[in-house]
């Protein structure tokens, strides 16, 4: 068994001493030491290989000491097959370059998520890295809303999709809206879900709109009272019932995904009717309780009358 393995090694070693390295090709490589300033590795050569600092990644944050391990394979491209030293010297800056651009495609394919670090700001947005290849993401697609101030944005971290990729023109754009938007969805689609229809709601009218009023019923959530829900009475326009700002009551008629259906006038007609009016009834009219039998004038002239 010894033996079998001693002859596999000895194969190996003299199929390496007869590969060649060229500049330009491209290979897997282990790391088998790491210093401030370059990355060693194995190539299964007659010698070992140089990454230099400079060579490793186009992103100015990348850091030999904390993103590359002992053991690593690294994918790396010949930039020169022999130095002064006798050393290989390697780059995954260039091979990432060459490679990167079909795993950026399926990223954008898949819909794949990023932590995109904001490095700068520029003219109409940001700029950071994505795997290595310098992204631009427009001022409009930082956040939900149109962002004025991006220079308050280095040195964020943006969760980010890609919108464009165009490995001719060397160009990446990315958007950190769509995941704004589908975080702020889920969040509001928990805050519905302990919601309940029937449920009484208090809440500030927050817009008016002719076809009815916008109610904030707290934890960002709105909901929509119709016009003819807002009140029994016949009215042509919600500010005629309504103002901005102003605190009311409703309940939950409907929820139906992410919109809530409001009624102010359904809590109106569950009230007890209060202002109902009343009469005093007139002594000579009213019932003599002593009496076993009502002989009150009112029920005189009702005496012969079949009702």
């Amino acid at each position: 068994m010894s033996d079998e393995k001693t002859m596999k090694d000895f194969e190996s070693e003299l199929e390496n001493s007869f590969k060649v390295l060229h500049e330009g090709d491209i290979i897997d490589v282990t790391v088998i030491g790491i210093s401030e300033s370059e990355i060693t590795v194995d190539l299964n050569y007659y010698t070992e290989g140089i990454i230099p600092l400079e060579e490793c990644s186009n992103d100015p944050s990348f850091s030999i000491k904390n993103d590359v391990n002992i053991g690593d394979t690294l994918k790396v491209m010949v930039i020169d097959s022999e130095n002064a030293s006798g050393n290989v010297i390697l780059s995954m800056k260039e091979a990432n370059n060459v490679l990167i651009w079909d795993k950026l495609r399926e990223d954008y394919a898949e819909g794949t998520h990023f932590n995109f670090k904001v490095t700068e700001a520029v003219p109409a947005g940001v700029v950071g890295y994505v795997r290595g290849i310098r992204a631009f993401m427009p001022a409009s697609q930082i956040d939900v809303d149109y962002v004025e101030d991006t220079e308050s944005y280095v040195g964020m971290t943006i969760e980010s999709i890609i919108l464009e990729v165009k490995p001719m023109e060397h160009k990446l754009i990315i958007s950190g809206k769509m995941p704004a938007k589908e975080k702020a969805l889920a969040e509001k689609t928990n805050k519905i879900s302990h919601l309940a229809v029937g449920a009484d709601v208090e809440g500030t009218v927050e817009r008016l709109e002719s076809y009815g009023a916008f109610i904030n019923i707290g934890e960002d959530l709105t909901g929509l009272c119709h016009i003819s829900q807002i009140t029994n009475k016949f009215i042509k326009s919600p500010k005629e019932e309504l103002k901005l700002g102003e605190k009311v009551r409703a309940k939950i008629l409907k929820i139906d995904g992410d919109r809530i259906s409001l009624s102010i006038k359904a809590l109106k007609e569950d009230e007890p009717d209060n202002d109902a009016e009343s009469y005093e009834i007139p002594d000579e009219y009213k019932n003599d309780e002593e009496n076993e039998h009502d002989e009150s004038p009112f029920a005189k002239l009702l005496q012969g009358i079949k009702l």
